[in-house]
């Protein structure tokens, strides 16, 4: 009786490997990586919005490749290490592309781990050069590049406001750093810089290099850096009655930041982004349904959405899920996105990345100057 039940036992055994095998077939999997708790929570839950409402579309018209698209949703709370320990689970866990991350500091040493693991990524937020520079051919952005938007940043403040004192602060991270040298660099070459140093994200208190600062009389402050911080800033900045405006970039034009900072003082803070897609004809269907299903958009919700929709197109058109053809896909097609045309380049950057100067007015952001 032993010997019999022993075969059938193997059998079974055999069975529920070879039917959970079968199981995992039956969806493809893209991953989804950001910010999903903590004090940057606000950007992972656009991330995840967009990429949520571009899969169930894909779904609804009967996936892709003809199965199902699941989406793997991995919190990074903007921890390099934590990233990349997310980005190991998602690749062990047979994602086949993923959209993420929003921090630079986040998805630069993320983009080591989908690159051995031989998956695309394609981040709709990352703006650092050194993410596309390091080489490899599975890593994309559908954003600009921080040399792109601190080059407008510093052509509005010489050839637009044709100041000649700022003062410039960044968080000391990948992002907020790195955004402050390109302005810096660009900047610098036709006006005084009076004051450079960083602060430490997640700190409250900023009254101290606020007050050095002041003492400074820039006529601009600019700061690298995201909105939970930038808000602080600027508060206490008038706190101090310092008058002079901030300045500063996509990572802080979120609706948290003048929630922070109050609209008061938030008001006439400048900022580079991406033009307002309520004015692209081709986004207006996306923020119809988006904002029937989640409410207002965010900043980088449109760009989670178009870069789900080009990671799946490029699948569709591979016709399988082997990462290096979808990469060759993405290398080598044109995407219709929301926001408009997506092509990209042999870095994996997007060959068109407009930035214009945006202003905080009346408790809302406007755009306000193009280059």
């Amino acid at each position: 009786m032993r010997k019999f039940f022993m075969p059938l036992l193997a059998l079974a055994i055999l069975g529920l490997i070879f039917s959970g095998c079968q199981k995992k077939e039956d969806v493809i999997r893209i991953g989804v990586a950001g910010p999903m708790t903590g004090d940057q929570a606000k950007m992972g839950t656009d991330f995840k919005n967009g990429v949520t409402l571009a899969v169930e579309e894909w779904n609804s018209s009967g996936g892709v490749l003809g199965k199902k698209i699941a989406i793997l949703i991995e919190d990074d709370q903007h921890d390099p290490k934590q990233a990349v320990s997310l980005a190991n689970k998602l690749v062990n866990a047979g994602a086949v592309g993923v959209i993420g991350h929003f921090n630079s500091s986040c998805s630069i040493p993320a983009s080591d781990v989908y690159n051995r693991g031989g998956i695309p990524m394609l981040s709709p937020g990352s703006t650092n050069p050194q993410l596309t520079e390091k080489g490899y051919r599975g890593v994309f952005r559908v954003c600009g590049r921080d040399d792109q938007q601190g080059k407008v940043g510093a052509e509005f403040v010489i050839n637009k406001l044709k100041l000649k004192k700022i003062a410039i602060i960044h968080d000391k991270t990948t992002y907020g750093q790195g955004l402050a040298n390109e302005f810096k660099k660009f900047v610098e070459k036709n006006v005084d810089v009076v004051y450079y140093g960083g602060i430490i994200q997640g700190d409250k208190d900023f009254k101290t290099v606020l007050t050095s600062i002041k003492e400074k009389k820039p006529e601009l402050i600019y700061f690298g850096g995201i909105y939970p911080e930038a808000g602080l800033l600027v508060k206490q900045a008038k706190e101090l009655n310092i008058q002079a405006p901030f300045m500063s970039g996509d990572g802080t034009i979120d609706p948290k930041f003048i929630e922070i900072a109050g609209a008061k003082a938030a008001e006439g803070t400048y900022l580079t982004f991406s033009p307002d897609p309520k004015k692209i004809d081709t986004a207006k269907t996306f923020i119809e349904n988006y904002e029937k299903k989640f409410g207002e958009i965010g900043p980088y919700s449109v760009y989670a959405y178009d870069a789900a929709n080009v990671m799946l197109s490029a699948i569709k058109e591979a016709g399988s899920t082997d990462g290096k053809t979808i990469i060759d896909k993405l290398h080598s097609m044109e995407f219709d996105g929301a926001v408009g045309k997506i092509r990209f380049d042999e870095k994996g950057d997007v060959t068109v990345a407009p930035y214009v100067v945006w202003i905080t007015k009346n408790g809302k952001f406007e755009e306000f100057w193009k280059p």
